[in-house]
């Protein structure tokens, strides 16, 4: 048996979320589908980071085994004719001891939320950024994003739906840059409770459109209480960008 790590990017758009879920189209379905029609084998992907229904991927990490070995540059070149038509394609195969876990051996992983900060709506860019009109300023939402750098708890970051045991969580870093129109929010953490991220960019927004001054950061932290936090920023504006081991 030989266990392979692939890298995966995907626009989540046309998906109903990572996990597979019965009469939903998953990208973990889609592409165990694509392993089966090149390699004849039934297998489980398991992934670093189950990302929500029309969240991208621009370095999502997943791991499978076969019974027969195949070359990690055939296993890409097959599984991506397979998925030619599918908004996904593995960027590289690696053969893995059968100890690695793609979700339990990550140290850590990284997103970054991207936001169109313009009046005029967005085109080229639709369901792939989040559209804010009202200016914001990324001086100030990078000051309040310091108060969350450490370990918090993060109740006020976490959604109703969040299944995790504990909200404590530690950050590790995040920024707060514009390029021109384009604002990104970079976060990576060991570990991410569900909404998390976005929950913590809608905040974010309140502060770079004067709502919030940055030292409120602090009170929402103490609050933990998710009332006390900003809206969910939409799923679309959100790219898993890399996991590290």
């Amino acid at each position: 048996m030989q266990r392979y790590k692939i890298t995966i990017e995907y626009d989540g758009s046309d998906f109903h979320g990572w996990q597979e879920q019965k009469g939903l189209r998953s990208v973990q379905q889609t592409i165990q589908e694509a392993i089966f029609k090149f390699s004849g084998e039934s297998v489980v992907l398991y992934g670093a980071g189950r990302t929500d229904a029309g969240v991208h991927a621009i370095g999502q990490v997943g791991h499978f085994d076969l019974q027969t070995y195949k070359d990690p540059n055939e296993v890409s070149r097959a599984l991506n004719h397979f998925l030619k038509n599918e908004k996904i394609a593995i960027l590289k195969t690696e053969e893995v001891t059968e100890d690695f876990h793609a979700r339990f051996s990550a140290v850590s992983r990284s997103y970054i939320y991207k936001i169109i900060n313009r009046r005029a709506h967005p085109t080229t860019q639709k369901e792939l950024a989040w559209h804010v009109m009202e200016p914001l300023d990324v001086t100030l939402m990078n000051e309040a994003a310091q108060y969350l750098i450490g370990f918090h708890d993060l109740t006020s970051f976490r959604s109703a739906q969040c299944q995790s045991t504990s909200a404590l969580k530690s950050i590790a870093s995040i920024a707060v840059e514009r390029h021109g129109e384009n604002i990104e929010v970079f976060i990576t953490a060991r570990s991410f409770l569900h909404n998390q991220v976005r929950i913590i960019v809608g905040t974010l927004r309140k502060v770079g459109n004067g709502f919030l001054h940055p030292s409120k950061i602090h009170e929402i932290i103490e609050a933990r209480d998710r009332s006390a936090a900003g809206q969910t920023a939409p799923p679309y504006g959100l790219y898993l960008r890399n996991c590290l081991y």
